[in-house]
C-alpha cells in the first residue's frame, strides 16, 4: 500500500500543529491521567499527541500505517515511545491491555466497515473500565459565525487529500459522524463537546455494562 504521507511527514505539524493542539488540550482535560496508565493512539501519525501523555509519565504506545509519519513520531518521542506499523483492525496487543486508547482526525479517512473494525478490536485490547477518546469532524448544525470558516478550510484540505480519502470523508459526514458510528459500537457516551462552531467533536467512551 503506497504510504499516502510520505511526501508531507516532515513538515505535516508546521500545518497542522497549531490548529489541532486545542482539541487535544480539551480531550486531555475530558479524561485526566495518571503516571504509569497505558496509552494507544491509533493513527498516532507524528505523535503530537502521544507527546502529552508522554509529559505525564505514561506508558504510551502509537500505531499507524505510514512508515514516513513513524519516522518523525520516533524522533519525537525517544525510545520511551512503543511505535508500530500496524493495522488498526488487527493489533498485536493482549486482550485488556490498554487503559486510553485515543483516535484523533483518523477515523474519517476510512470506509465504514473498516471504522467499525477498527472500534472493534478497540473494545478487545482496552480495559473493561478503560476509556476511548474520539476527535474527528462533525457533521454540524453549524454556528453561522464561528463554524462556516472552518468548515470551508476542512472541505478544502480533505479534497486536496483527494481519492479515496475524500470519498471516505464525505461518507462519515454524511452518516453522521462520530455519534453514529458509535451508535454500532459497544461503547456508550460519558462525555462529549462539540466545538469549532459545530465543526469537530471530541467524545469520550465506556464500555456498556451487560
Amino acid at each position: 500500500m503506497e504510504d499516502q504521507y510520505k511526501n508531507i511527514a516532515n513538515w505535516y505539524d508546521r500545518i497542522f500543529e497549531s490548529a489541532n493542539s486545542g482539541l487535544r488540550n480539551i480531550g486531555m482535560k475530558m479524561y485526566p491521567v495518571n503516571a504509569g496508565m497505558d496509552v494507544l493512539d491509533i493513527g498516532c501519525g507524528t505523535g503530537a499527541l502521544l507527546r502529552m501523555y508522554q509529559k505525564e509519565k505514561c506508558n504510551i504506545f502509537g500505531i499507524d500505517l505510514s512508515t514516513a509519519m513513524l519516522k518523525v513520531a520516533r524522533k519525537k518521542l525517544g525510545d520511551d515511545a512503543d511505535l508500530k506499523l500496524c493495522d488498526a483492525t488487527d493489533t498485536c496487543f493482549p486482550d485488556n491491555k490498554f487503559d486510553l486508547i485515543l483516535s484523533s482526525t483518523v477515523l474519517h479517512e476510512m470506509s465504514q466497515q473498516v471504522r467499525e473494525n477498527v472500534l472493534k478490536e478497540a473494545n478487545r485490547i482496552l480495559k473493561n473500565d478503560g476509556r476511548i477518546l474520539l476527535i474527528d469532524f462533525h457533521p454540524g448544525p453549524l454556528k453561522i459565525m464561528k463554524g462556516v470558516i472552518p468548515k470551508i478550510l476542512i472541505t478544502i484540505a480533505e479534497t486536496l487529500a483527494g481519492g479515496e480519502h475524500y470519498k471516505n470523508y464525505r461518507q462519515f459526514i454524511k452518516n453522521g459522524g462520530l455519534p453514529s458510528l458509535i451508535k454500532s459500537t459497544e461503547f456508550e457516551v460519558e462525555a462529549q463537546k462539540i466545538v469549532g462552531g459545530g465543526t469537530f467533536g471530541i467524545i469520550l467512551l465506556k464500555k456498556k455494562m451487560i
